[in-house]
C-alpha cells in the first residue's frame, strides 16, 4: 500500500510542475459561478407584487424613522434565502413616493460576487448626478463622489451581497460617511455573515410567503387571476405545488409560469407528483439556490449534501447532524487551535444556517429544518452516493447499481418487512444506515423491524460507521462484527442490554441509548471503547449501575447520567478525570456518598461546558442520613458558574447550601427543588438574574416564606426575580404563610415584574398570602387550595387572561368583587369545588 500511495505522489508532483510551466492557474470558482443571475435594476411592476405588506411597513419605519445612531448612514440588511423576495422587496422601498421624498440622493447598485469597489464607486457616482468622467484612479473617484454626498440625505442599495471581506467594504464606504444625518443603505444578501462584517445596525430576516399569499401569487402566474375560483377543479392540485415550493415566491413563480399554458388536471397532477430537479423549468429554480451552494468551501459542500438524508420537513438537532459529521470523517482536528470535532461541527452547523441552509423550526424551538427546495437542492448535488428510501418505496423496485451507493437513509413504516431491504446486501460499501421519520414521534409509539434486517442484513454490511435503529420495536441488538462503527443509535427501543462485543467497537464516538425503559445494564466491555466521546443513558429508569472503570474513557464529553455505587463500584470522585463533561448531566444515588472530600474531588465548578444538573438522593427517608454530611456532600457539589439549569431531588439536609441562591449563577434560568422533605427554608434565591423558571415541591418542613428569598438588602431599592416567567409551587403540605413584605419601610422592592405564569397545587394549609401586585401574570392554576389562595391571588393579578380552578376548598360563590377585578380573564376553568353555586 505505502508504494502505491508513493506513486501516486510523485504522478502528482509532476503533473504540478507540468502545471506551473504551462502556466495554467485553477478555474474551479469561476466555473462554479457562470449561472450568476441576471442583474437586477431598481424597476419594478408594483401591480404584481403579492403580500409582504407587513414587512414594507416594518421597513419604512426603519428607513424614514430618526432611532439614534452614532453614524450619519446607517445600514439595514435583509437577509434570506435565495428567491425569497429580497430584492423585490428593496425595489418596492425604492420606489415608495414617501421614500423618494425622504432622501435627496437615491442610487441602486447590483452588486452579486464580484465585490469590485471602483466599479459599485462609480454606479453610485453617476446615480447621485456626477458626470461620466474617466478617472484614473480611485482616490480620484472617492473624492468626487464625496463631494456629491457631502451633508446630503442619500439611499443606497446594494442588491445581491456575497463578498465577507471586510476590508473592501471599509475602503467602499469612506465617502458615505458625509452623508447627512438619517442616511440609510439596503443591503440584500442570503448571508448573515455579510449583514454582521457590514456594521447593519439591523438585520431583517426575510420569511416565506403566507399560504394565502403564495397560492394568489401562483394562481396569477398560472391562470393570470388572482385566486382559483374560476378553476374550481385545479385549486387541490395548485395548493399542493403551493406547499411544494414552501412560500418560496421564485419557485412559485416559475412553476405558476410553467402551467399558463395547461389547463388539463392531468399536467397539473404531473407536475404535482414530479420533483423539481426533474421539471423542464428546472433551470431557473435550483440554479438561483445553487448559487448558494456553489459560494460554499468545500468542507461545507460535503456536509451540507449529506443533508439529503433527512426527509422533508424533518426536525433535526444541531448536536445530532454534528455527530453524524463526525462520525463520517467529515471534521478533522486543527492543530493551529485547540478546538474540538464538535466546536469545528457547530462552528460549519452555523455558517450554514448564516446562509440559510438551515432555518429554526416553528414547532420545535431547539429544532432546524430545511425549507423543501433546500432539500431539493442537497439532493440535487448528492445523488450519486446518496439512496433514500421513501415510505412508498422498496429496494426491490429499483434498477440502480446498488453497489455504489454509500449512504442510505429510510422512512420508518409500523412494520420494517426484510423484503423491502433484502436488495442492500450488494452494497457491501455502506457507510450509512438511518431510519427516519417524517411525523414528530410520541414516546409510545414504537415501530417493528424484521430480525433478518438485524441477523443476516447488517453483519453484511462491514464498512457501516453510522446505524441508526432509533425508535424501533428492538430487543435485542444482534452481535455484529462492524469495526468501522462510529455512531450506533439504539434510543427508545426495548433492548433489554448491550451484547459484550460493543467493546469491539474501538472507532466507536457516540453511543445513544436514551429513552429505553428496559435497559438494565451497560456491558463490562464499555471500558474498552477509548475513542468513545458521547454516551446518552438518560431516561433509563432500570440501569441501576455503571460499568467499572468507565471514568477511565478520558475522551468523554456526554455522559449524560452517573449512579453512585457501593464501596467497588462508580464513585462520584470518579467524575475528577472527565475533564471534558458538557451539556447534560444526572448524578444519582447520592446518599451513597458518606464522604464530602470524595464530592470535592469530582471538581465539578471545574467542568465548565456543564449547563443542565441533575442531582438526586434517594426518595426513601427513613431517618438514616446525617444531615452534616449530607449538607457536606451538597456544598461540595458547587458546580461551574455557567450552568442553566439545576435540579435537585430528595435532599435530605435541613438547609442548602450557600451556592444554590448565589447571585454568581448569572445563566441559570431553571430551577427545581423536589422532595427536599427537611429543608426549613429555601435559599436565597430572588438575587438570581437569569432564573425564568422555578418549581417547588413537595417540601413537608417548610412552613412559611417570606422576603428572605430576596437575601439581605445590598441598598434601599432592589428587585426580587427580575427574570421569572414561571412559578410552581406543589404538594406542600405544611405550608401556611406567604409575604412579601418585611416591614421595612425603606426598603423599595419590586417583586415578579416578568413573571407571566403562576401554579399553586396542593397546598392545603396555605391561608395567608399577603405578597405585593403581579401585573404581568396571564396565567394562573389554584388547585387542592383553600378559598383564601383564590381570593387573595386574584387580588393581587388583575391582569389574569387564563384562570383554572380546581379542588378549592369552601368555595361556594364568586363574590362581585372578584369577579370585578377578573375583567381580564378569556378563559376561566372550575373542576371539582363541590360546594360552588354561582357566579
Amino acid at each position: 500500500m505505502s508504494s502505491k500511495l508513493s506513486e501516486i505522489t510523485t504522478k502528482l508532483n509532476a503533473l504540478v510542475v507540468e502545471k506551473n510551466i504551462l502556466g495554467l492557474i485553477s478555474n474551479v470558482e469561476m466555473s462554479n459561478r457562470i449561472s450568476r443571475r441576471l442583474e437586477e435594476t431598481s424597476l419594478v411592476d408594483l401591480s404584481r407584487i403579492v403580500g409582504r405588506d407587513g414587512d414594507k411597513k416594518a421597513l419604512l419605519e426603519k428607513l424614514l424613522g430618526n432611532e439614534s445612531c452614532d453614524e450619519n448612514v446607517s445600514i439595514l440588511s435583509i437577509v434570506g434565502l435565495g428567491g425569497i423576495g429580497k430584492t423585490t422587496l428593496a425595489q418596492v422601498l425604492y420606489n415608495d413616493e414617501k421614500v423618494k421624498e425622504h432622501f435627496k440622493l437615491m442610487s441602486w447598485v447590483c452588486v452579486s460576487d464580484e465585490f469590485d469597489v471602483f466599479n459599485i464607486s462609480k454606479a453610485i457616482f453617476k446615480d447621485v448626478g456626477g458626470e461620466d468622467a474617466k478617472f484614473e484612479t480611485l482616490n480620484q473617484l472617492q473624492v468626487a463622489l464625496t463631494e456629491k454626498l457631502i451633508n446630503n440625505r442619500f439611499l443606497l442599495v446594494l442588491d445581491d451581497v456575497w463578498n465577507e471581506n471586510y476590508n473592501e467594504w471599509e475602503l467602499l464606504q469612506r465617502p458615505f460617511v458625509v452623508g447627512a444625518s438619517g442616511s440609510k443603505i439596503i443591503l440584500t444578501t442570503r448571508k448573515t455573515m455579510v449583514a454582521s462584517m457590514m456594521d447593519s445596525f439591523q438585520a431583517y430576516p426575510l420569511d416565506h410567503l403566507s399560504n394565502e399569499e403564495a397560492l394568489s401569487l401562483f394562481a396569477q402566474h398560472a391562470l393570470g387571476k388572482q385566486n382559483f375560483d374560476s378553476h374550481l377543479t385545479l385549486k387541490s392540485h395548485g395548493e399542493g405545488i403551493v406547499k411544494k415550493c414552501g412560500g418560496l415566491p421564485l419557485a412559485l413563480i416559475t412553476l405558476g409560469r410553467v402551467l399558463r399554458t395547461k389547463s388539463n388536471e392531468e399536467e397539473w397532477e404531473k407536475l404535482l407528483n414530479s420533483e423539481i430537479w426533474h421539471l423542464q423549468n428546472e433551470n431557473k429554480i435550483l440554479p438561483a439556490l445553487r448559487l448558494s451552494y456553489y459560494d460554499l468551501p468545500p468542507h461545507l459542500k460535503q456536509m451540507f449534501a449529506y443533508c439529503c438524508l433527512f426527509p422533508k420537513d424533518y426536525v433535526f438537532q444541531k448536536d445530532e447532524l454534528v455527530l453524524l459529521w463526525m462520525a463520517e470523517g467529515f471534521l478533522y482536528e486543527s492543530n493551529s487551535n485547540n478546538n474540538s470535532l464538535e466546536s469545528l461541527g457547530r462552528e460549519c452547523f452555523e455558517e450554514l444556517e448564516s446562509r440559510s441552509f438551515f432555518q429554526q423550526s416553528t414547532n420545535d424551538k431547539s429544532g432546524y429544518t430545511m425549507h423543501e427546495l433546500i432539500n431539493d437542492l442537497a439532493t440535487s448535488v448528492a445523488r450519486e452516493f446518496f439512496l433514500i428510501l421513501g415510505d412508498k418505496m422498496a429496494l426491490y423496485d429499483m434498477k440502480e447499481d446498488l453497489g455504489k451507493f454509500h449512504h442510505f437513509s429510510f422512512i420508518r413504516e409500523s412494520n420494517g418487512v426484510y423484503r423491502k431491504f433484502k436488495a442492500l446486501h450488494r452494497a457491501r460499501r455502506l457507510r450509512t444506515f438511518i431510519a427516519m421519520s417524517i411525523t414528530k414521534l410520541n414516546t409510545r409509539q414504537r415501530f417493528y423491524l424484521s430480525n433478518n434486517v438485524l441477523t443476516e442484513l447488517l453483519p453484511k454490511l462491514q464498512f457501516l460507521r453510522v446505524l441508526s435503529l432509533a425508535n424501533y420495536n428492538i430487543t435485542v441488538v444482534p452481535h455484529c462484527s462492524l469495526k468501522h462503527m462510529r455512531y450506533l443509535n439504539f434510543s427508545n427501543t426495548d433492548i433489554i442490554c448491550l451484547p459484550e462485543q460493543v467493546g469491539d467497537l474501538y472507532n466507536l464516538q457516540s453511543l445513544l441509548v436514551s429513552g429505553c425503559p428496559h435497559l438494565y445494564s451497560l456491558p463490562n466491555s464499555t471500558v474498552k471503547l477509548i475513542n468513545l466521546r458521547h454516551l446518552d443513558i438518560s431516561d433509563t429508569p432500570l440501569m441501576r449501575k455503571m460499568p467499572l472503570g468507565i471514568a477511565g474513557l478520558m475522551s468523554l464529553q456526554t455522559l449524560s447520567k452517573v449512579i453512585i455505587g457501593e464501596e467497588d463500584e462508580f464513585k462520584i470522585s470518579d467524575l475528577k478525570g472527565l475533564f471534558h463533561l458538557q451539556g447534560q448531566l444526572s448524578i444519582e444515588g447520592l446518599h451513597k456518598v458518606r464522604n464530602a472530600v470524595e464530592a470535592k474531588e469530582a471538581n465539578l465548578q471545574q467542568k465548565k461546558s456543564l449547563r443542565d444538573l441533575e442531582m438526586k438522593w434517594s426518595a426513601v427517608f427513613d431517618g438514616s442520613h446525617n444531615e452534616i454530611t449530607e449538607y457536606e456532600v451538597f456544598d461540595g457539589l458547587r458546580p461551574f458558574v455557567k450552568l442553566t439549569s439545576l435540579k435537585i431531588y430528595y435532599y435530605k439536609g435541613t438547609k442548602f447550601p450557600s451556592w444554590v441562591g448565589d447571585a454568581s449563577l448569572v445563566c441559570l434560568t431553571q430551577l427545581t427543588l423536589h422532595g427536599c422533605r427537611y429543608c426549613t427554608h429555601l435559599p436565597t434565591l430572588g438575587h438570581l438574574p437569569s432564573l425564568r423558571k422555578l418549581f417547588i415541591q413537595r417540601m413537608d418542613a417548610l412552613k412559611r416564606l417570606g422576603p428572605e428569598l430576596l437575601g439581605p438588602p445590598n441598598s434601599c431599592q432592589a428587585v426580587a426575580f427580575p427574570s421569572l416567567e414561571v412559578l410552581e409551587f406543589k404538594n406542600m403540605k405544611n405550608w401556611g404563610e406567604w409575604s412579601t413584605s418585611d416591614g421595612d419601610k425603606d426598603r423599595i422592592v419590586e417583586w415578579f415584574p416578568c413573571l407571566h405564569e403562576m401554579s399553586i397545587i396542593n397546598c392545603p394549609k396555605l391561608d395567608v398570602v399577603a405578597i405585593e401586585l403581579i401585573p404581568s401574570l396571564r396565567v394562573l392554576h389554584i388547585q387542592g387550595c383553600s378559598v383564601v389562595v383564590l381570593r387573595s391571588m386574584v387580588s393581587v393579578a388583575s391582569s389574569v387572561i387564563r384562570l383554572t380552578i380546581w379542588d378549592n376548598k369552601g368555595l361556594n360563590q364568586l363574590h362581585r368583587e372578584g369577579l370585578e377585578q377578573l375583567r381580564a380573564v378569556e378563559y376561566l376553568r372550575i373542576l371539582q369545588c363541590d360546594r360552588h353555586g354561582t357566579l
